[in-house]
């Protein structure tokens, strides 16, 4: 008995599979990408409340060291109250 040429999709039938391989190694890698706005980029640029906050503690150290730190202590009882009654 003679057998002609059949359906050759059954002779390997792993060929989809390597093919979708190949194609997903082809594909080229997306990367993650972040945008800054215009506003952003000024805002690091000034740094103003950096530089009033370091002012106002190198201020306190200042006052700690010659002793003429006076803190309030009535403020402090009303600030802790603030905080723990959160």
């Amino acid at each position: 008995m003679k057998i002609n040429h059949t359906n050759g999709a059954g002779m390997n039938p792993y060929q989809r599979q390597i093919n979708k391989l190949d194609a997903a190694k082809a594909k080229p890698k997306q990367t993650d990408k972040i945008e800054i706005s215009t506003t952003a980029k000024e805002m690091q640029q000034t740094n103003n409340w950096i530089s009033d906050r370091q002012k106002k503690v190198d201020d306190l150290k200042i006052q700690v060291e010659n002793g003429t730190y006076k803190p309030d202590p009535q403020l402090i009882a009303k600030a802790m109250k603030n905080y723990f009654q959160k």
